[in-house]
């Protein structure tokens, strides 16, 4: 294939459009949320997911809505609410909808995709979520923790502090629960000097959050502009027809061992449904590869039992082909 001058002026016309926008709407989303986090601390999702008044399912799902973790940072904060002894079917609801429902991934589909599409996956994400959390508590699932799971960590792997309970590296962003230990779970209170205006420290975290996101998304918005332009229609839509029956169940799978973060996987979603692909299949795509990841399962694997890895291997694969189809079928 000879990749032409008009080719390339394409791609880069694509590159800076999405760039300027994604970054926009990137600062924008963050510190909206940060302002959310002010408001609604970590310490405030424990308290709410650990209390037994009700069962809180919907409770669990909103939020994990308004917690941007990446389905690997949601792993440090489910251990604090095994340990605070919250309720499971809650538990399983905020693991599946933290990475899902990231503000950022439902900001970037109503930006990129529109409205109707990112409510149609909002409402997916919700609802499986959900039903799943309810489903794996009434069978019982959570004789599947581990039982060192509800266990502190030793205190001998906190730093070398008097008796501070301060932990050695930066995380800052998980839960703390009475008497533990520091290990790989987090502590809430923050070890950043905080800034006298409130403002001012929320966007300092959304500045910081955004330089950490931006190789993904130059990454992300390069790759996608290289498609745009490059990549011929014919040789995507061949792959990824709606013809093609088995499109969507292979891009649910390819996505969990892609584990590409938002900032890269809308943009490359965008420029491959420009180029013909089905956003059914897209849709698959983006939802195997935000719900999982095989360092998320690696890292799960210190907490759950295998018939719970299989179970939530299971919904994740479920919801992405499950939306995939549906969105084929009625849009």
């Amino acid at each position: 294939m000879t990749i032409t001058s008009e080719m390339l002026m394409n791609s880069l016309n694509m590159f800076a459009f999405l760039a300027v926008e994604l970054t926009l709407l990137f600062l924008v989303i963050s510190y909206f949320v940060g302002v959310l986090q002010e408001y609604i601390p970590p310490a405030k999702v424990q308290s709410i997911l650990s209390s037994k008044k009700g069962k809180g399912y919907v409770v669990a799902a909103l939020l994990g809505a308004i917690t941007p973790f990446c389905s690997c940072s949601t792993i440090p904060f489910l251990k604090g609410l095994i340990r605070a002894k919250a309720g499971f079917g809650a538990m399983m609801v905020f693991l599946f909808s933290s990475p899902l429902l990231n503000p950022i991934i439902i900001g970037l589909f109503i930006f990129t995709f529109g409205l109707k599409v990112a409510v149609f996956y909002f409402a997916i994400a919700m609802v499986v979520s959900v039903v799943a959390g309810y489903l794996l508590e009434k069978l019982k699932f959570e004789r599947f923790i581990r039982d060192e799971a509800y266990f502190d960590p030793a205190k001998s792997s906190c730093g070398s502090g008097s008796g501070s309970g301060s932990c050695s590296g930066s995380a800052s962003a998980s839960i703390n629960t009475e008497n533990q230990g520091c290990g790989e779970a987090v502590s809430l209170e923050s070890n950043v000097v905080e800034l006298p205006n409130k403002w001012l420290r929320i966007w300092d975290a959304t500045w910081s959050d955004f330089k950490k996101a931006l190789p993904y998304l130059i990454f992300g918005v390069a790759l996608g502009s290289l498609i745009y332009g490059v990549i011929p229609t014919e040789f995507i839509v061949k792959v990824a027809d709606d013809s093609n029956p088995l499109a969507i169940p292979i891009a649910a799978v390819i996505g969990i061992p892609l584990y590409v973060k938002a900032e890269l996987i809308i943009p490359l979603s965008s420029a491959l449904t420009a180029q013909g692909v089905n956003l059914g299949a897209m849709m698959a795509l983006i939802i195997g590869s935000a719900g999982a990841s095989i360092t998320e399962v690696i890292l799960l694997k210190s907490i759950f039992k295998n018939p719970m890895i299989i179970a939530f291997l299971t919904v994740i694969l479920g919801m992405a082909v499950m939306a995939g189809f549906l969105y084929r079928a009625f849009f």
